[in-house]
């Protein structure tokens, strides 16, 4: 029996997939839950397991294509052996075709010649199919009322249509939301006009370069960038903070640590706790805007940036206020692991309320990080260090001291967050990193 393997569906608004690299060929033997394929979505990038145990017989669309969910792009046969030609060859796209999954350029590139691109998966700009795919409810009043989708501008992320969205332009027989769709689209589209007529060409005729498409993540990542600078007014201020208890600490349980809850105990749980925390002190700085309400959020749920050889995703630590020091590591932990092996799901990288990105790894001081729309706030932890800081005893004298120490820096939405607000937070945030209060740690040493 032949087994139809189909483009799936990672999440109620995902409308399509982009296939990003065949894992298997015609005539492979492969087992059930086998990878098969590679995808990119708006979401999630993921691997595709086989749903069959047998022999791939056909594969119906090359790597680079954008096929719609439930689509079907191969066949798995029942029978060691068969074969039959593919639709389409299980070869690597070529240069014209979009390679989300981005290799490293041969040594032997060179400024390519100007080639026709490869024909889309289905009709429509990026920045048109940003706009109108939109969730099932939404496709389904569309068609009951009859409207084109197109021709509505979307408040929803990335553009999308939402359901108000719907109801507005019902009603009123126009789009009357504007919001910054058209940024947001321009976005999308790799634009560099900077205003109407005006345009500042990225390269010149016979100027040495080397042209890649960019990836659908990168793509999707600098769209929701534009448009969250585009949204919010963003303000960052910087905090020095102390880390030499927590690295004394950490230094001393961790061996133990490791080998009682089988993940490592790194500085991110610590900050997840004091951040956490704060959160629970200071709503505002939890909260999102909608319109011109407040939406305040009861849970806590933090985003973590992990940084990809092929972009950037934000699983998310649901809870995290409920969480001790070992929870959140194996949290944290566990999902960087499965956002490098692409092996998250598209519902943990959703519903954040709040977002720590960490460029200190790589050596960074400090940053300004962009907001994670809808959130109206993020953290941006600079590189944990010795330094030489003045340090005052308890008589008043003042000595050069040697401490473990850390730029914090926070990017707020002034929409929402005062300056003060966004003060009193890190404050919060500052007294529990240098507070000595780590009663979790004491069974580890």
């Amino acid at each position: 029996m032949a087994t139809e393997v189909v483009m799936p569906q990672m999440g109620e608004s995902i409308a399509e997939g982009t296939i990003t690299r065949w894992l298997v060929k015609v005539g492979d033997t492969v087992e059930r839950d086998q990878p098969l394929f590679e995808i990119s979505t708006d979401k999630v990038d993921a691997e595709i397991p086989s749903p069959a145990a047998g022999v791939v017989t056909e594969i119906r669309n090359r790597a680079g294509e954008t096929v719609p969910v439930n689509q079907v792009v191969a066949i798995i046969g029942g029978e060691t052996g068969a074969s039959v030609a593919p639709a389409a060859p299980a070869r690597p796209a070529p240069k014209a075709e979009v390679q989300v999954r981005a290799e490293a350029p041969a040594a032997s590139a060179s400024a390519p010649a100007a080639a026709p691109a490869a024909p889309p998966a289905r009709a429509g700009s990026l920045e048109e199919r940003m706009r109108t795919l939109s969730s099932p409810l939404v496709r389904s009043m569309a068609k009951k009322e009859g409207v084109d989708i197109g021709n509505i501008v979307g408040t929803g992320i990335h553009g999308r249509v939402t359901k108000q969205d719907m109801l507005d332009y019902i009603a009123a027989g126009k789009p009357v939301r504007v919001a910054a769709a058209p940024a947001l689209a321009a976005a999308a589209a790799g634009s560099t006009k900077m205003g109407t007529g005006f345009h500042v060409p990225a390269y010149t005729a016979g100027e040495n370069v080397v042209i890649e498409p960019m990836s659908k993540i990168r793509q999707i990542t600098a769209a929701h960038m534009r448009y969250s600078k585009d949204t919010s007014a963003h303000v960052t201020t910087v905090f020095h903070i102390d880390f030499t208890k927590v690295d004394r600490a950490r230094a001393r349980a961790k061996d133990k640590f490791l080998k009682a809850n089988g993940t490592k105990l790194t500085y991110m749980p610590f900050i997840f706790k004091a951040v956490a925390a704060a959160l629970k002190a200071h709503p505002k700085v939890n909260a999102s805007i909608d319109g011109t309400n407040v939406v305040f959020k009861k849970d806590i749920h933090i985003g973590m940036a992990v940084a990809l050889e092929w972009g950037l995703l934000v699983p998310v630590i649901r809870n995290a206020d409920t969480l001790n020091l070992v929870g959140l590591a194996k949290a944290a932990n566990d999902l960087a692991d499965r956002a490098r092996a692409k092996k998250l799901g598209p519902d943990e990288l959703k519903g954040g309320t709040f977002t720590i990105t960490n460029p200190g790894v790589f050596g960074s001081l400090f940053g300004t990080p962009v907001i994670n729309q809808p959130q109206v706030a993020i953290l941006g932890i600079g590189t944990i260090e010795k330094r030489p800081v003045v340090a005052t005893d308890a008589d008043g004298c003042d000595t050069i001291a040697i401490r473990v120490m850390s730029y914090f820096g926070i990017t707020y939405d002034h929409r929402l967050v005062d300056g003060a607000d966004a003060d009193h937070f890190m404050n919060s945030v500052k007294k529990t990193i240098e507070s000595d209060a780590w009663p979790e740690l004491e069974p580890y040493g």
